[in-house]
């Protein structure tokens, strides 16, 4: 039996995901956005680009993007296949993103929901945020899709989406950039975040938020959607490998001239620690 269509609330009501106030641009911004380049620069030419990302809908893309917070991607994967072969919530078809049905997901019960994401970290959290934030999407807009939000503003669809139960900066920001959305955006996730802060674009302690728009404020203006896209995979792949929480290879690492922490631990590193690398 489908599910009673609901009454939709207003669609943008208000919200308190403001964007911050922009200073004036200084000398020091056109430094940090050369230094930003050249950092993508040097990345690109470590790793190589990055393979082409399947662009998902926005409501898939929110599913994952919600599932995979401190997940690992092979396991994000994983999750994101298991919720498609129980709740069929996938197209079968090359480009049909506009059949994506995920109700009987949203119909599910929480511990069934639970039980299919285990694999993602704290899926006991993640279930009833997941249920809560799909039935939610139903109640505003009356039916279980965001593909209405292609003519929004970018602003305004993040603040909107970051209504809802687990969704944050990083969430919203991978759901307008990943997705078929395309927003020029920086996602930031914890490795991003690091690694920025270890550059200096942002200063310590600084939230995904705040790194976001340290950023976005120094961004090559001939950045495009996809050119950030392809910069988070970069970054969060070098705080996956060299850049990692407790014991960075800052010696291996090709941003280490670019980068004060990177430099500093160099100073201080063993030589025999390093001569085992």
């Amino acid at each position: 039996m489908s599910r009673p269509r609901e009454v939709a609330a207003p669609l943008f009501g208000e919200t308190s995901a403001g964007g911050a106030q922009q200073t004036r641009w200084t000398g020091q911004d056109a430094v940090e956005q050369k230094r930003l380049s050249a950092m993508h620069r040097l990345l690109l030419e470590a790793s190589g680009q990055p393979a082409p990302r399947e662009v998902w809908d926005p409501l898939t893309q929110l599913i994952y993007s919600l599932c995979s917070s401190r997940t690992k991607t092979p396991e994000s994967h994983a999750t994101l296949r298991a919720l498609r072969e129980r709740y069929s919530g996938w197209p079968t078809g090359p480009n049909s993103w506009d059949e994506v049905h995920w109700e009987r997901l949203r119909d599910a019960p929480v511990p069934e929901i639970e039980e299919t994401i285990h694999l993602a970290t704290f899926a006991d959290r993640k279930a009833p945020q997941l249920k809560a934030t799909l039935q939610q999407i139903t109640t505003r807009t009356g039916a279980l899709s965001l593909a209405f939000l292609a003519v929004y503003r970018t602003e305004k669809i993040r603040a909107w989406l970051e209504q809802f139960p687990g969704i944050g900066s990083q969430v919203s920001a991978a759901i307008v950039n990943f997705s078929s959305l395309r927003r020029p955006v920086i996602s930031v996730d914890g490795h991003h975040q690091r690694v920025s802060i270890r550059m200096g674009f942002a200063p310590e302690r600084s939230t995904p938020w705040q790194v976001e728009q340290a950023l976005m404020r120094i961004v090559p203006t001939d950045w495009n959607a996809v050119t950030m896209d392809d910069h988070h995979q970069l970054v969060k792949l070098l705080g996956q490998t060299r850049c990692t929480p407790n014991q960075p290879t800052c010696f291996l690492c090709p941003l280490v001239e670019l980068c004060p922490t990177g430099r500093e631990n160099i100073r201080n590193y063993p030589a025999v620690l390093q001569s085992n690398y």
